[in-house]
């Protein structure tokens, strides 16, 4: 199976961040990445391990344009995860609002607020982007988790009535 690699643009685009922040990660050691020619080149693995560090968060970058929030299951001393498979997911839902950013969020936080054992050593991340009425929910976890979410995510859009 042939590996994707990404540029640092195409990396600052998916976490939402600067691409001025993410050749910081890779100078820091924190994001793992490739020198090709002149070009820095990260493995959609790298990638995925990067998003699964629980010591990094994403930031607001520009609070006037988004809104960001992020919430995490893992407890950062005891990182003992029993299962062999992890999945990082980006989920983009288009046209969504303000008001409905905000309900979409406070029901997966709720979600991810209960005490069921799917969601154990899980982080979620969801990032409103105002103009562009764009919502980003980054999913880090396991099978379980990631398949409850996705459904229940599927489930509050599927009729937009929320």
């Amino acid at each position: 199976m042939e590996e994707k690699f990404y540029t640092i643009d195409q990396i600052a685009q998916i976490l939402g961040m600067h691409h001025k922040t993410i050749r910081k990660f890779i100078t820091e050691g924190k994001l793992r990445a490739n020198k090709v020619g002149k070009q820095w080149r990260i493995t959609g693995h790298d990638l995925s391990l990067f998003m699964e560090d629980n010591t990094v968060n994403v930031r607001n970058e520009n609070k006037s344009d988004s809104e960001n929030i992020e919430f995490s299951t893992i407890n950062t001393e005891s990182k003992n995860i029993d299962s062999k498979i992890s999945i990082s997911t980006v989920v983009d839902i288009k046209d969504v609002d303000l008001d409905e950013y905000r309900k979409l969020s406070n029901m997966l936080l709720a979600v991810m607020n209960t005490k069921d054992a799917k969601m154990s050593d899980s982080t979620i991340n969801i990032k409103h982007y105002q103009k562009e009425k764009n919502l980003k929910v980054m999913l880090w976890g396991d099978i379980e988790f990631t398949k409850e979410m996705l459904d229940f995510i599927s489930t509050l859009t599927d009729n937009r009535n929320i």
